[in-house]
């Protein structure tokens, strides 16, 4: 039986130290879901003392079903001038209220004398008592030996000394961190070798990053050499040059080296899952990524494009569907046709391959994505899209036009936003009306409520949760077109709509009318089957 590989995501930590990411307390806890239902065993959740959003996604993710996910706390051993009993970031890692608390120790002797400027015996006992009262407290302690790698090469007794140290008072796990990001694959390899010769019972985990490009490939090493659980992140987002990443060494360890890590199903799911997260942190994915990057599977040359037709294995080391990619061949009529196919079916819409309402829709989704659409984050405009192509699809309404102004006023008194909506009702109505607002999408939002809400008064209980920009193509300045993606709420259930032109407020006006429009199928009990797919 192959050896089983633990998980433990460090995106919401990590990864949100990375340059211009910012999760919103919506973001985080969509991000767990979605790393729960792929199959993490650990979700790192940030230092609960740090600030008030990681508090609150500790007490939202308790009231979550994670089924066997666990979430992780995150943060140091007692300080040099605390008892451990009365220590605040001890008291606020035990407050978070997760069964796994995550602990990191200075196991370098130059950050020991440098950094925390205190004796090393000193530092060994305080990671000795750290741990010993977290785990008589009733909690799983996994221990983070901070600086590992730097200081077995500096002094390898005391870095081996430091783990041995706190796995004796009751770390159920520990893990030797590259810090710094500037070790070898051959140097992990030996430290690791002569941390389980120091301590053999110890199960060994691994956490680097990427400073010199080493970052994923010194994970991977790691597990060679007998490391039971990968900390990383996903699209190795992170401080600096970033972590190590888990879309990467998921694959590698799980097709590549035969190890246990998430079942097949699952693992079909980390293209998705990758451009999810790049989503979520208002990041342009890395479409050149090994195994879920769009270009990974992409053969443009003539040759290559003519070999994969015969034989994909020519130019291709997996089949790509086994991480929820697909074969791409510019100007090829079938390709992406299994991916419309599986995205479809998420939503609960079973499309016939062969059938020529599914190549419509399959050719309208790729136009609409070389324009800039993004539909991995957005399936309610996906659904719509995909429905939209079906016989008898009802009309809710039909927008005759729309204009936003805004006004300048009194120094000090800010600006102030004015939206008109002309629109067409199922019975040809003509509603035109006016609403204000705090900005000139917020005025839209109100204006296209007003217009509507008589027709369908459930419209009142919308709440629109997020609202995301991106600029897809900043090199054409002024002219770049713009991506909004918006996130909606109606009772229990959440959607995501997108929207993409040159002008910001026709973008949002596609995101919110999407989201109405989902709203409305769901409240009015509108089910399309594919059978009513018209011909194209």
């Amino acid at each position: 039986m192959s050896r089983k590989i633990d998980l433990y995501d460090t995106t919401l930590r990590d990864g949100a130290q990375g340059p211009g990411i910012k999760f919103s307390s919506e973001d985080q806890l969509r991000l767990v879901r979605a790393l729960s239902d792929f199959g993490v065993a650990y979700i790192e959740g940030g230092q609960p003392g740090s600030n008030p959003k990681a508090v609150e996604l500790f007490e939202r993710a308790r009231d979550m079903d994670l089924g066997d996910t666990k979430m992780a706390a995150f943060g140091s051993t007692r300080y040099s001038k605390s008892t451990v009993e009365d220590d605040a970031n001890i008291k606020a890692l035990l407050s978070a209220g997760t069964d796994v608390l995550t602990i990191f120790a200075k196991s370098s002797p130059t950050q020991v004398t440098e950094v925390l400027r205190i004796g090393l015996e000193e530092n060994l006992d305080i990671i000795e008592e750290s741990v010993a009262y977290l785990v008589s407290q009733g909690r799983r302690v996994f221990l983070d030996g901070e600086h590992f790698f730097d200081g077995y090469f500096e002094d390898s007794g005391y870095a081996l000394s430091a783990m041995e140290r706190g796995f004796a008072a009751g770390a159920e796990i520990v893990i030797p961190c590259d810090t710094n990001g500037g070790r070898l694959p051959w140097e992990i390899a030996e430290a690791v070798k002569a941390l389980q010769g120091k301590i053999p019972d110890a199960p060994i985990g691994i956490h680097t990053h990427n400073d010199i490009g080493c970052g994923t490939a010194n994970a991977i090493q790691a597990v060679a050499e007998g490391a039971v659980q990968v900390q990383g992140t996903i699209n190795g987002y992170g401080e600096r040059t970033g972590n190590a990443n888990l879309c990467t060494i998921i694959p590698a360890l799980q097709l590549k080296m035969g190890f246990d890590v998430v079942s097949p199903e699952n693992l079909a799911g980390l293209t998705h899952l990758s451009k999810l997260a790049a989503e979520l942190a208002n990041q342009v994915p890395d479409d050149s990524a090994p195994f879920i990057g769009r270009d990974a599977f992409t053969h443009k040359g003539g040759m290559h494009a003519d070999a994969v037709r015969k034989l994909k294995s020519s130019y291709e080391h997996i089949d790509p569907a086994l991480v929820g990619n697909t074969t791409t061949i510019p100007v090829s009529e079938v390709s992406g046709r299994s991916s419309l196919l599986d995205k479809a079916s998420d939503i609960g819409i079973e499309l016939d391959r062969n059938d020529p309402g599914t190549i419509a829709i399959l050719q309208e989704v790729k136009l609409l994505e070389s324009q800039g659409y993004e539909f991995e984050a957005a399936d309610a405009s996906l659904e719509l899209l995909i429905r939209r192509i079906g016989k008898d699809y009802p009309v809710f309404f039909t927008m005759d036009g729309f204009h936003v102004s805004i006004t300048r006023r009194q120094p000090g008194m800010g600006s102030l936003s004015e939206a008109t909506v002309k629109l067409y009702l199922p019975d040809e109505t003509r509603v035109h009306t006016a609403a204000e607002g705090d900005g000139p999408v917020d005025a839209l939002d109100k204006a296209l409520r007003k217009a509507l809400q008589g027709t369908y008064p459930e419209l009142e209980k919308l709440c629109l949760e997020d609202y995301k920009v991106r600029i897809l193509d900043s090199q054409s300045g002024t002219r770049a077109k713009t991506r909004v993606l918006i996130e909606s709420r109606y009772e229990s259930e959440t959607w995501y709509t997108v929207g993409v032109s040159e002008n910001i407020i026709t973008a949002s006006y596609e995101a919110l009318a999407d989201s109405f429009e989902f709203m409305l199928l769901r409240t009015r009990g509108y089910v399309a089957a594919a059978s009513v797919l018209s011909e194209a």
